[in-house]
């Protein structure tokens, strides 16, 4: 049986327990397509994961996979596929499923979308799971309008790279580093997208009246308060917060190439590494500091 490269882990624990691994290339099953992985970025969920904060859902079976995002070409297609064909660019966003980082994905066709053709694999590499995330938060959740405030925490990282990129087709021109602003030192603001899920209580008060807060994490550390305190607040506050989860598809994906390719949205990469140093990069988001995404380069040769 053919085997490939894979990023695996084999018990929970800091970014070292991360190594470059071989497993069997998947055989995908109809219906499926064969992806051969160009690139693939680090997440923090994937962080909590490898860590084994979220047990309950990753399990106990090693070893494990990591990786939710990639981008490369569709290797092979499957009898009753429509849309994909060999040789596509594509790009997509595994479902409850980790993996991404690998040589070979088995993906079903409504997971994929064709990558844009603006920028190299390798750079869109850094937007599936952030953009797809970000985009859906701020329309479908939050709904700002021309004129109104928007606060992104977390602005330099995955997901807030792309919700400050957004904002500013709606007039969005002022930053603040969280070094030297907190809470108490800002104004009102009618939604507040909250990428770091710490201080939602503060981070609440600073709404104005009508105001909308969408959370799209909540500290791991302190789980049971953070989310609690968001659940009473959805419930019962007069602010709105809305906690949610993505789950990006084909037209999601579709529409967030096109943003790409009609330059509403450039790609912001923080790092390039080859996939043995996949501990490396997910030492580096842990670090914090990030200016956007740390980037997995899967294939060997850098030509996409």
């Amino acid at each position: 049986m053919p085997t490939m490269r894979a990023a695996l882990l084999d018990r929970y624990g800091p970014p070292e327990v991360l190594y470059e691994g071989r497993v069997p290339v998947p055989v995908p099953a109809p219906g499926e397509v064969l992806v051969k992985v160009h690139a693939t970025s680090v997440n923090g969920g994937e962080l909590a994961g490898r860590a084994g904060r979220v047990r309950l859902v990753t399990g106990g079976r090693f070893p494990q996979r990591t990786g939710i995002d990639f981008t490369g070409e569709v290797a092979e297609v499957t009898p009753g596929v429509r849309g994909p064909a060999v040789g596509d660019r594509v790009w997509g966003v595994l479902g409850r499923t980790l993996g991404s980082a690998a040589e070979y994905l088995a993906v079903r066709p409504g997971r994929i979308a064709r990558a844009p053709r603006t920028v190299s694999l390798t750079e869109a590499a850094s937007l599936p799971a952030g953009g797809t995330t970000g985009l859906t938060a701020l329309r479908a959740h939050a709904g700002p309008r021309p004129g109104e405030r928007l606060l992104v925490r977390g602005a330099a990282g995955g997901v807030g790279s792309v919700a400050v990129q957004l904002g500013k087709a709606l007039g969005a021109d002022e930053a603040y580093s969280y070094t030297e602003c907190g809470p108490a030192d800002l104004g009102p603001f009618d939604v507040i997208m909250d990428t770091a899920g710490t201080e939602h209580r503060a981070w609440r008060r600073r709404l104005a009246p009508g105001g909308r807060m969408v959370a799209i994490s909540f500290d791991l550390d302190r789980k049971a308060a953070s989310l609690g305190h968001l659940l009473a607040s959805t419930v019962h506050g007069r602010a709105r917060v809305r906690f949610f989860s993505g789950d990006p598809r084909h037209c999601l994906l579709t529409e967030l190439a096109g943003l790409v390719d009609g330059g509403a949205l450039r790609p912001v990469v923080d790092s390039v590494r080859p996939l043995a140093e996949i501990a490396a990069a997910h030492r580096a988001l842990e670090a914090g500091g990030v200016r956007g995404k740390h980037v997995i380069r899967v294939a060997a040769d850098e030509t996409a």
